[in-house]
């Protein structure tokens, strides 16, 4: 819903491309960053308790957010909300196990899989319907009768449970280690454009943003009680599988961040009707993951992995031939048609390969840690793509504006342009020749970089189709691929939840 609202956030409170990459990347920060402390938390003081505080605290930061006066207090609640995320994440998945005898849990798991993919679907419609008859502000306000529908049926239908096992010890360094980290990163690559690579502030945060993410990598291999269990990276499959997930969740939630700002601020779509854009991709998403995880369980996973990102990357690549003014019929829908069946045909087994590479035991926290890869993944290659978009706009932007001389008006005009990077800038008060030349330029440059930005994304998903070509291997241990329909997208595989296949025979 947020990604559908950024356009209209950025017309309400202001930002430009920058403020709309903070609005959607604070929330992925923490809550990528803090999602395996959550599960530990979990652990230590039972999910129930966690559960019912990440909802709560969900319902206060929707609050918060939808009252938010400013661009910057809007990007500092978003990172409150994606800490509460990071709480009931997680614990949701425990919660199910509690709550359900064992008999039951396989079919409770599937209902909440289909359940998270139908709300994927639902979100960016009901975002879009909402905002063409009120302000982007519901689209938060709308959280709270549901999260206190949520706290009702935790209080009447979630057992209590007691913390299983010993008292682990929250790992805060490792934490904070990493929000740091990749905060420093991120502030880096989104501030950039703005700033420059010369800017102290630039060069320095993205310096101590990589020394703290080293130091928390360092961290977690010594301390006793790590968030992040890097002796699972020893397997080869959960290892590979982990870099093609970095490489097709980055490429695509690039993808669709990119598209619905070009969509609505250049193509002038409304946001419903780019909410409903995007929807064949659930919907395929919905009809075929599982049909391909039955297919790969029966043949092995390896080449479904290596294959469906290449045809997800080509579905992308056809989004090249995109203009100012865009035909959906033509240039849109058959691009996300090819992309969702790659996309169809990865998910489930990509999760599946990965569990499989680890033991039995170790499946919970295995799938934790390839849902924060998942997170981290959209959150470095949206600031990192945004940097390359927001400089093929600003180069190509002058470079169709060359040799024209502005007045004060038009050099503002161009200003606000290369701030807000996709779409039209306000002209109010240029000269008429002026202003249709810097608008002409502004759609000219927005289509330069909107191409530039999806064909490295389509790459990126390119690339984890190799890499899963060569590196995985058929794994030896059954883990179901048909149970894992909804990736890290929605839900979690069943055997993160302890319902494991069978063993071959």
């Amino acid at each position: 819903m947020v990604s559908v609202a950024l356009p209209s956030i950025q017309r309400s409170l202001g930002g430009g491309l920058a403020g709309q990459q903070w609005v959607s990347n604070a929330y992925l920060l923490t809550l990528g960053s803090l999602i395996l402390l959550g599960g530990s938390l979990g652990d230590i003081f039972g999910e129930r308790r966690v559960f019912a505080l990440g909802v709560g605290g969900f319902g206060v930061t929707s609050l918060l957010c939808a009252l938010a006066p400013s661009i910057g207090t809007l990007i500092a609640f978003r990172a409150l909300q994606g800490v509460a995320g990071a709480l009931l994440t997680p614990s949701s998945l425990a919660v199910i196990i509690a709550t359900f005898p064992e008999k039951e849990r396989g079919p409770a798991i599937g209902t909440w899989t289909a359940w998270g993919t139908i709300a994927g679907a639902l979100g960016p419609l009901i975002a879009g319907l909402i905002l063409d008859v009120a302000s982007w502000r519901w689209i938060f306000v709308i959280n709270l009768p549901l999260v206190i529908a949520c706290l009702w049926l935790i209080r009447k239908a979630v057992p209590a449970t007691a913390p299983a096992g010993r008292r682990r010890r929250v790992d805060v360094v490792g934490a904070l280690l990493c929000v740091l980290g990749l905060g420093g990163v991120v502030s880096a690559l989104i501030e950039q454009p703005r700033l420059g690579w010369s800017s102290a502030a630039v060069s320095g945060s993205l310096a101590a943003g990589l020394i703290l993410f080293a130091a928390f990598l360092v961290f977690e291999s010594r301390t006793s009680d790590p968030m992040l269990r890097l002796d699972l990276f020893k397997s080869r499959n959960f290892s590979v599988g982990n870099i093609e997930t970095l490489a097709l969740y980055g490429g695509l939630s690039a993808l669709f961040f990119f598209l619905t700002l070009y969509l609505q601020q250049v193509a002038g779509y409304s946001p419903l009707k780019s909410g409903l854009a995007v929807l064949p991709e659930s919907l395929v998403m919905f009809a075929l993951s599982s049909r391909f995880g039955a297919l790969a369980d029966r043949f092995g996973p390896r080449w479904f992995m290596g294959g469906g990102p290449l045809i997800a990357g080509a579905g992308m690549l056809m989004l090249l031939t995109v203009e100012v003014h865009v035909n959906y019929v033509t240039e849109v829908l058959p691009a996300i048609l090819l992309f969702s069946l790659g996309l169809s045909i990865t998910v489930a087994l990509l999760t599946a390969a990965i569990l499989a590479g680890v033991s039995q035991d170790e499946a919970g926290i295995g799938s934790a840690i390839n849902n924060a890869v998942a997170r981290v993944a959209g959150l470095i290659a949206t600031v990192a793509i945004g940097a390359l978009v927001a400089a093929q706009f600003s180069s190509s932007l002058d470079r169709h504006l060359a040799g024209r001389p502005l007045t004060p008006p038009g050099r503002a005009a161009v200003t606000h342009a290369k701030q807000l990077t996709l779409g039209r800038p306000s002209v109010a008060g240029v000269p008429p020749r002026q202003a249709t030349a810097i608008v002409v330029a502004s759609e000219r440059a927005s289509v330069d970089a909107f191409r530039w930005g999806i064909g490295v994304a389509s790459l990126l998903v390119i690339a984890g189709g190799l890499i899963g070509a060569v590196g995985i291997r058929n794994p030896r241990r059954a883990v179901k691929a048909e149970q894992c329909s909804g990736g890290q997208l929605a839900g979690a595989p069943l055997e993160a939840a302890g319902v494991h296949a069978p063993a071959p025979a």
